[in-house]
């Protein structure tokens, strides 16, 4: 039987993160994972890819909008094959990349399936067709997580895709049905939208990317309601058939009466489910909750001591989360007994146009809280930058501790947002004051200088923007 001291089970963001971590620090590791090289659902079918993706639409679409600057270009033709084959090929080399850091670092990778057997080994299904067993001190799992599946959409379709289908791009509907009003939906609807579908959404909640406050998220509203067909939400899909012509679906809609339409084609995109089965978890003392999420501590330790959980698997559902987690993990296990998972910003993004990103306190946390916040707002339209961007949609919002004027959370939407979001994280993780954001000096014309102006806001100080003077 092969040993190790640390054994990886997934290749993902936090797993190989954790893996090479875990290789800088001295540690003999083994990662464990069914692709070639490290990357996980986030490089092969999430993040890289549908970003890439979104690169293409932002072009089309400020090609578009550049008439009215008074430039004019002819219309667009798409080259699905070279499409698809310019999106695998960023995918290709940051995979590839990946594999020769695995390579630099001497690390065991073993490109196949592993589930426990014990307490302290592993049984691995190797892509060879090989059988082994692994014996470790300590495992890390980041084995990540998959599309949910409502009931209603468990046919046997080509016509109901996920994120993974719609990322291969095989085709571009005439008319799209995006279920769900989340960040993959809506990045992907306008993603579709862009390259000529007649994208419509249906979110049974009363918003769009709920977890997002709703001022952040007014100027994408705006924005896919010119460029969608409709947005349905307090709505529900029912019933789902497949026909000659399409999908025809039921809709409950808010005032409780039922609709059909039908769509070429169903992009379904209502959140992820953890990877927590036939893992062997039965064969730990590892626990889960209901909606088969690990148990974790503030250490990422599972109920058996020598094995943690990160990323997706514990509810972590972003990849810069899990890697955090994964490089806390390794330190851990290292010596560094006394570290533990306590940030006080994540930063969230979506990727969409425009981009909206949080970090911190949310205006609708602080509400269920009942938590007082002073919130200032800077509006985009009194930016330069933005206005030479035509960006002007956009909005900067600080949350406020009203007693100490600490930084509790930023808000962000508009051009870039997910660059920017930076600033604001680096400002609550740090206790900064508004008035460290008013005196540290920006540059000009910039749109990071609207998270500055936010702040001279708060004071009633801003310069490009009457507000009275605070008392």
């Amino acid at each position: 039987m092969k040993k190790t001291q640390v054994a990886v089970i997934g290749g993902g963001p936090g797993g190989y993160v954790a893996a090479f971590k875990a290789a800088d620090l001295g540690l003999d590791v083994t990662l464990i994972d069914e692709e070639a090289h490290p990357g996980g659902v986030c490089l092969y079918r999430g993040c890289i890819p549908s970003k890439a993706l979104l690169h293409i639409a932002k072009l089309l679409n400020e090609a578009r909008a550049a008439e009215k600057w008074g430039v004019k270009f002819a219309a667009p033709e798409l080259d699905l094959d070279r499409l698809r084959a310019w999106k695998d090929e960023v995918v290709a080399k940051m995979t590839g990349g990946l594999g020769q850091l695995v390579k630099a670092r001497k690390l065991n990778h073993i490109q196949g399936r592993a589930r426990f057997v014990a307490a302290s080994t592993l049984y691995i299904d190797e892509a060879d067709g090989d059988k082994s067993q692994l014996q470790f001190d300590y495992a890390i799992l980041a084995t990540g997580s998959r599309p949910a599946v409502p009931g209603v959409f468990r046919i046997e379709s080509e016509r109901i895709v996920d994120s993974t289908g719609a990322l291969a791009l095989t085709d571009v509907p005439g008319s799209l049905l995006v279920v769900g009003g989340g960040i993959i939906g809506m990045e992907l609807g306008q993603v579709y939208a862009a390259l000529g579908s007649r994208v419509s959404v249906v979110e049974m909640l009363p918003g769009l990317i709920p977890p997002a406050d709703r001022d952040l998220v007014k100027p994408l509203l705006n924005k896919v309601a010119e460029r969608f067909d409709e947005i349905m939400l307090n709505t529900q899909v029912t019933n789902l058939q497949e026909g000659a012509d399409g999908l025809t679906v039921e809709l409950k809609t808010p005032a409780g009466s039922t609709e059909s339409k039908t769509y070429d084609k169903i992009l379904l995109s209502v959140g992820r489910v953890p990877n927590s089965e036939d893992i062997g978890l039965e064969h730990t003392a590892i626990s889960i909750d209901e909606r088969n999420y690990v148990q974790v501590d503030g250490q990422m330790r599972t109920a058996e001591s020598s094995i943690f959980a990160i990323g997706d698997l514990v509810g972590a559902a972003l990849a810069h989360t899990a890697s955090h987690q994964g490089a806390l993990v390794a330190e851990i296990i290292a010596g560094h007994d006394k570290l533990v998972f306590e940030p006080n910003a994540i930063p969230n993004v979506v990727y969409t146009d425009p981009e909206i990103a949080w970090c911190g306190l949310t205006e609708e946390e602080a509400k269920k809280e009942g938590r007082a916040v002073k919130v200032a707002r800077f509006p985009w339209a009194a930016s330069g930058r933005a206005t030479t961007q035509d960006t002007n949609d956009g909005v900067t919002k600080l949350l406020i501790d009203p007693d100490t004027d600490r930084i509790l959370g930023v808000g962000i939407t508009g051009s870039g947002a997910g660059e920017l979001i930076a600033e604001g994280v680096l400002a609550v993780e740090m206790a900064a004051l508004a008035t460290d954001l008013q005196h540290s000096i920006h540059p000009h014309p910039t749109l990071s200088e609207t998270v500055m102006e936010a702040a001279e806001v708060h004071y009633g100080l801003s310069p490009h923007l009457y507000s009275p003077t605070r008392s």
